[in-house]
């Protein structure tokens, strides 16, 4: 499967992530939504990481021109994963080195993911 984005209610948008992620298929699904965002655009990121196995061995993985250009432009992420894949996916969402929280929730806790989304920051 890859990547899937689905845009919900309210600004938020849900990432599927299956297998090994790679950084074409993130990028040819993330990059084209980004770019219909403006200026004021707010985005609440469910990242649904349901049978992931990791990403792909890339040099690519440390371009972070995303980051830059859009990532004040998401208000919350909250990654939904395998509890094995808490500290990589931490990292990967750039936990503490953006403005928007992050928070790590165990495959059986997507209700709590979403309820988390929907507070207000």
């Amino acid at each position: 499967m890859g990547v899937i984005l689905q845009q919900e209610e309210d600004n938020m948008r849900v990432l599927r992530v299956a297998g090994i992620l790679k950084k074409s298929e993130f990028d040819a699904v993330i990059k084209p939504e980004a770019e219909q965002w403006g200026l004021q655009t707010r985005v609440r990121l469910l990242v649904l990481a349901e049978g992931f196995q990791g990403w792909e061995k890339s040099e690519e993985w440390g371009d972070i021109s995303f980051f830059l250009k859009y990532g004040d432009r998401i208000d919350r992420i909250a990654i939904v994963a395998d509890q094995k894949w808490e500290t990589e996916m931490l990292i990967f969402a750039a936990a503490g080195l953006r403005r928007a929280p992050v928070k790590f929730f165990p495959l059986r806790q997507i209700g709590s993911a979403r309820v988390w989304l929907r507070e207000k920051v």
